[in-house]
């Protein structure tokens, strides 16, 4: 029936065009019509005519960014915010060299990517004739930073090829997936084979990876059996969407939810058994005096100090069940008493249908632990706000993503980008809905949140978004703002301008002169090596590409000009003036530098 379908499609399409014949990018449109793409981000170009003119008709929107860079962060962030496939284009040579810095960190972030470019025609390329226009072996390039990177040859392999660059977008851990379409396979009339344009499910799976019952039912035992097991989630909960299943489990387990960097909002931080990651100490706590950890979709990456001692429990002393798409993840960093290679989302089903009601009797003795923990968390939380105290000028940090928390609503998309800007924004801020943050946590990408912000408007064009960012970040790529202008994408980007490199500075002057650091908290400019940057009115650069645009320096005037910003109906920056010593001496900026030390065990 599906393919009856399809075929009377492609009739369709053909007739419209008045010919028998259509470019190889309109092919490739209908293709991604048909795996559910309804936006493309990327610049036009010649190369690809075909394909992007053929958007429209079948119902995909093109938004162009001013930069491939930023082409690329739109794709990730709309994929991860979403659960679609994100796709972004880059025309041949320096286009797609302008989008390499993207791949690199949407790979790396796991994010479900999908590239799409063009190359000069396939005669002059394979092998390079020498001294070719806007050539460079790209597909061999992104294939060493990529889950696959492949190049149509001919037009009759255009559709075998890219079913199978879906087939591994859909497949295993997400990650950037290269399609390299020759422009005069793009842009060149052919005839369409019916066979072509098939449905997804004919192609590539199109369930989740189901769970072995018999692991579950043993991984269900172990937890309940256990005196204080703990759930560590992964960015693999925000990829199933499993938010209120892993709600449930833990519920029905009272076993505290502890996170990677990557996965903060899997969880509302209000939840009685949330234990975030800014509270250092108790989550050191939890992750010590736990006998058994579900680790749901995470690496126990660098971030999570390698699921190592003394940050976590020595391996001996506590157990590990490890659930993940990826099977190159189980027992990676530490062995698992129980691995289980499915999809989070439906492990999560699976484990919560499965659990008795006499099993809820053995959690009681939990619950003592659990109040100590959150106790733990509650007092660290008091003595962060302290600095909320202070409200001389120019405005402390700290301030910024507090009155955010004020005003904005609790569904509202927080986008975090810098050095010290981002621990200022996390530390200060209380996720209180699922999927409301992005950033790049692996990377810590600058410059990525300007672009990140602006999909997640166009994924969500009824919440509000907006974007905590340094003013080193910002610099990287503030023409975005004209994108958002143009694209009607209302992101309040509020700028945290101390006017230096301050997580670099900071560091750098302990190297230089520590005991003046330790006494006078800063070194001036002399003293210090390129970290101190110069003034950029960032208002009033807004302005001038039709933004909304506000400064301020004072705590007490933040929120009406964000109340002003929401009311003008258009994109807008606040230039945030703040004191350039307390913004460099951020939270927990020992435990951030541990992070990056082996650790024991």
């Amino acid at each position: 029936m599906e393919m009856q379908i399809a075929k009377k499609v492609t009739k369709k399409v053909t007739k419209k065009l008045g010919m028998d014949k259509v470019p190889g990018g309109a092919v490739l449109a209908k293709m991604l019509a048909a795996e559910g793409v309804d936006t493309v981000f990327g610049i036009i170009d010649g190369t690809y005519f075909g394909l992007y003119s053929s958007f429209e008709e079948n119902g995909i929107r093109l938004i162009t960014p001013r930069h491939e860079t930023s082409a690329v962060h739109m794709a990730g962030a709309y994929a991860r915010l979403t659960g679609k496939l994100g796709v972004c284009m880059a025309s041949n040579g320096p286009g797609v060299a302008n989008a390499l810095p993207g791949v690199a960190v949407e790979e790396a972030e796991g994010n479900r990517v999908l590239l799409i470019t063009s190359s000069r025609r396939d005669p002059i390329i394979r092998p390079d004739r020498g001294g070719t226009f806007q050539c460079f072996p790209q597909t061999e390039v992104i294939g060493a930073m990529s889950k696959l990177s492949v190049a149509v040859p001919s037009v009759d392999r255009l559709a075998e090829l890219a079913r199978g660059a879906f087939r591994s977008c859909f497949t295993g851990r997400p990650g950037v997936v290269h399609l390299d379409v020759p422009e005069n396979i793009m842009n060149a009339a052919t005839a369409i084979d019916p066979n072509w344009l098939r449905p997804p499910s004919t192609y590539r799976a199109t369930a989740a990876v189901e769970p072995n019952d018999e692991q579950v039912r043993e991984a269900l035992r172990m937890l309940f059996e256990a005196k204080r097991p703990m759930i560590h989630a992964g960015s693999g909960v925000l990829h199933a969407g499993a938010f209120e299943e892993l709600a449930q489990l833990a519920t029905q387990l009272h076993a505290p939810i502890t996170t990677s960097w990557a996965a903060r909002s899997v969880v509302d931080e209000r939840h009685a058994l949330a234990m975030p990651m800014i509270y250092i100490d108790a989550l050191k706590k939890t992750r010590n005096e736990a006998d058994l950890v579900l680790v749901l979709g995470s690496r126990l990456g660098e971030t999570d100090f390698w699921g190592k001692a003394p940050y976590w429990a020595q391996a001996k002393d506590q157990k590990l069940i490890q659930v993940d798409i990826d099977p190159a993840a189980l027992g990676r960093i530490r062995p698992a008493d129980v691995s289980l290679q499915a999809d989070v989302g439906a492990f999560l089903k699976k484990a919560n249908s499965m659990v008795r009601s006499q099993d809820h009797k053995t959690t009681a003795g939990r619950r003592k632990w659990v109040g100590e923990l959150m106790k733990e968390k509650q007092s660290r939380r008091a003595n962060l706000d302290k600095r909320l105290a202070d409200t001389s000028l120019p405005m402390h940090s700290p301030h910024v993503p507090n009155v955010c928390r004020e005003v904005f609503e609790d569904d509202a998309i927080m986008v975090v980008d810098g050095g010290n800007t981002a621990i200022w924004a996390n530390f200060f801020t209380e996720l209180r809905g699922t999927n409301t943050v992005l950033t790049t946590p692996k990377m810590g990408m600058l410059g990525a949140g300007v672009s990140q912000a602006l999909a997640a408007q166009a994924a969500f064009p009824q919440r509000q978004v907006y974007c905590i960012i340094g003013d080193g970040a910002m610099g990287f790529h503030p023409q975005e703002v004209e994108t958002a202008v143009r694209n009607d994408l209302k992101v309040i980007y509020l700028v945290l301008a101390d006017k230096q490199w301050g997580m670099v500075k900071i560091n750098q002057q302990f190297a230089l002169k520590p005991v003046k650091t330790l006494l006078m908290k800063t070194l001036s400019p002399e003293e210090t090596i390129n970290t101190d940057l110069g003034e950029i009115e960032w208002d009033q650069l807004a302005r001038s590409m039709g933004a909304h645009g506000e400064r301020v320096a004072d705590p007490a005037g933040l929120k009406p000009a964000l109340e002003r910003a929401l009311a003008s109906g258009k994109p807008a920056v606040i230039h945030v003036d703040v004191d350039p010593v307390v913004h460099m001496w951020a939270p927990e900026l020992k435990t951030f530098k541990d992070m990056h030390a082996e650790p024991k065990g």
